[in-house]
């Protein structure tokens, strides 16, 4: 059975991957547009939340899709991957607290915040969800789709729940790995290399280990230096 060019099982991978990785890289992205709105009248907040999450939506879709297309040239899913074993990596070992992002006090100004933050912080969310789609449009838009009530109104729900589940930063961070992983042993150029199923996903565990073990250690190693 095939949805949309992909095999069932292709497809709801994919979709669960992006599931994930929108839960656990949104949040930067709904803290953007808490703290741009927070000074605003409580008149024009939702109006202001509603413009600067559309317009952000719009670039992402334009973005994300030119990284699909993108990552069909040779190489490039090479580089893609790598990039993304760098970002679950720093998405275990970030300090959720460092944001730069000012309050803004007009509704122009909040969404033009809102539209830029997000085309700066969701790199990483545009590039793990290209990665996860498997080259697929459809799990392109029902990712972003996801994102955007996540982004709009969950932003408190989730940093408490991130906050008291730690666990749910490493399962994205292992999705994102994994993601990372499938996307190098898919390089056209290593396909001699990782032709065999078990060098291929042995090569993906190692990658998914080194993230969790070197982020624990990471992190273990910050919080004893603040102590």
């Amino acid at each position: 059975m095939e949805i949309m060019g992909l095999t069932l099982s292709q497809f709801l991978t994919g979709l669960f991957s992006i599931i994930i990785i929108d839960l656990v890289l949104a949040g930067d992205n709904a803290i953007v547009i808490g703290l741009a709105c927070r000074n605003l009248d409580k008149s024009v907040q939702m109006k202001a939340i509603v413009l600067g999450t559309l317009g952000a939506v719009i670039i992402r879709v334009i973005a994300t899709i030119a990284v699909v297309w993108l990552l069909q040239i040779k190489g490039l899913m090479l580089g893609g991957g790598l990039l993304l074993v760098w970002i679950s990596y720093k998405l275990l070992t970030k300090n959720q607290d460092d944001s730069k992002v000012k309050c803004q006090d007009s509704l122009i100004s909040a969404i033009v915040t809102i539209i830029v933050a997000d085309a700066v912080m969701g790199i990483d969310n545009i590039l793990a969800v290209a990665g996860a789609s498997h080259g697929s449009y459809v799990l392109v838009i029902i990712g972003l789709a996801i994102s955007i009530p996540i982004m709009v109104f969950g932003s408190t729900l989730l940093i408490r729940l991130m906050n008291r589940f730690p666990l749910i930063v490493d399962i994205g961070a292992a999705v994102i790995a994994y993601t990372a992983g499938k996307m190098i042993t898919e390089e056209p150029f290593l396909h001699a290399i990782f032709f065999r199923p078990e060098l291929k996903y042995g090569f993906i565990a190692i990658i998914v280990a080194a993230v969790l073990l070197l982020g624990r250690m990471k992190r273990q190693k910050t919080a004893n230096a603040s102590k």
